[in-house]
């Protein structure tokens, strides 16, 4: 089996990059990027920067234009799917073509990555997504996880999940993301994986577990429920508390927290530069406004309806400690606000933010990765979209010995 890979919402290229280290023979032959209403896409041209542009099979570039208009099936055929798409909406209606005909709500990215795999059929896919989506909406808690495992049993994949946290695995960044890991039932993969238990799997012989290793699990606190193939039933009617780690096969899924053999992080004090430019330190007037965004508050507040409720929330540490990872980031990181880390500088005393290469750094890019042209807050915003490359890599050596069997 070829080891190709198409790569969709790439963003500045964290899948492709944690592949490249693996230095194992992967090849992206396709990828998409594209930020709707955007007048440059600073992301895009990134990835351009460091790898090129890809051609579709009409020997045309597609790669810079809307996913949505992308012929699926002009896509190059590949082995493995990878992508970090958006938590959204993916609740399901009747479409107006017929009853039996269903639609999601426009603009909701997974169902370009369904349609994808609906037209290529390939044999591994690898998906990342916010950890928040295995409880939403908050009003019927796990539908939306729901529908992409109801989506993914459909077209013949057995998957396994996990909610993993970077710094619990040696990064440097205290990020918690959901990954999922789905195989056609046609590999040798699913075929060695059905003939074992669903707790062995969970505890040590599933792709996650033997990646990212977990205590010894109590089966007895498994959880277990079918997933309906009828996507319509899943949008009005599935709710299921899913915890952070699963597995999915023939449409029966299992669930259950385990506890992660902890190992040691890179912390914040490893990632900082030293003769930071001045641009990057809080100055005397700032502290006031800085002080009060980073503390803990209790503010009365009226809703729109006339109703009265004390809005609070805790304290961010400031500054940000040198013994811990750094928290996780967001795309508002490097501005004036509550989430931004701040730092004493090591060499100065004097508080700052972090720096561009710092911030790739917490992500476990290469230095000056996003130094492609983009101002300082672009690159600040495409790290707070990316994922922690180091994970990638990581996952990729699973994937390359469960290729050998194939």
């Amino acid at each position: 089996m070829d080891k190709t890979i198409v790569e969709l919402f790439a963003g500045v290229g964290g899948f492709r990059l944690g592949f490249d280290k693996l230095n194992s023979g992967w090849k992206t032959v396709w990828f998409s990027q594209w930020e709707p209403g955007k007048k440059t896409q600073w992301a895009h041209d990134c990835y351009v920067s460091h790898y090129g542009d890809e051609k579709d099979l009409n020997g045309e570039l597609t790669t810079g234009i809307d996913i949505a208009s992308v012929d699926k099936n002009a896509i190059p055929d590949h082995t493995l799917l990878v992508g970090g798409f958006p938590c959204q909406d993916y609740s399901v209606a009747h479409s107006l073509k017929g009853e039996k005909g269903i639609e999601g709500k426009k603009g909701v990215l997974w169902w370009q990555i369904r349609d994808t795999i609906i037209a290529k059929q390939p044999p591994f896919c690898l998906f990342e997504n916010v950890d928040r989506l295995l409880k939403s909406p908050a009003k019927q808690r796990g539908r939306d996880f729901g529908m992409i495992l109801a989506c993914l049993n459909n077209l013949d994949y057995d998957v396994e999940w996990r909610v993993i946290n970077a710094a619990q695995y040696g990064c440097a960044q205290r990020r918690r993301r959901t990954f999922i890991f789905a195989y056609k039932r046609n590999t040798k993969y699913f075929k060695n994986q059905k003939n074992r238990s669903v707790d062995s799997i969970l505890d040590s012989e599933g792709f996650f577990a033997k990646g990212f290793p977990v205590d010894t699990i109590d089966k007895r606190m498994i959880k277990t429920t079918k997933i309906p193939e009828d996507l319509l039933e899943v949008s009005d009617n599935f709710r299921f508390l899913f915890e952070n780690s699963g597995y999915l096969h023939d449409g029966e899924l299992h669930t259950l927290k385990v506890q992660e053999i902890e190992e040691k992080p890179i912390v914040l004090r490893d990632i900082l530069q030293s003769n930071v430019d001045e641009e990057y330190y809080l100055s005397t007037d700032q502290l006031k406004d800085w002080t009060y965004m980073k503390g803990s508050k209790r503010i009365e507040r009226v809703a729109a309806n006339g109703h009265k409720y004390v809005y609070s929330e805790g304290p961010v540490g400031f500054p940000d400690a040198y013994d811990k990872p750094g928290r996780t980031m967001l795309t508002s990181e490097g501005t004036k606000n509550r989430s931004t880390h701040v730092v004493a500088d090591p060499w100065t005393g004097r508080l700052r933010i972090l720096t561009p290469i710092e911030a790739e750094r917490l992500q476990g890019f290469d230095d000056d990765w996003t130094n492609t042209g983009m101002t300082n807050r672009q690159r600040y915003f495409c790290m707070g979209n990316a994922l922690v490359v180091p994970l990638i890599t990581r996952m990729g050596k699973q994937i390359d010995n469960l290729i050998k069997e194939e």
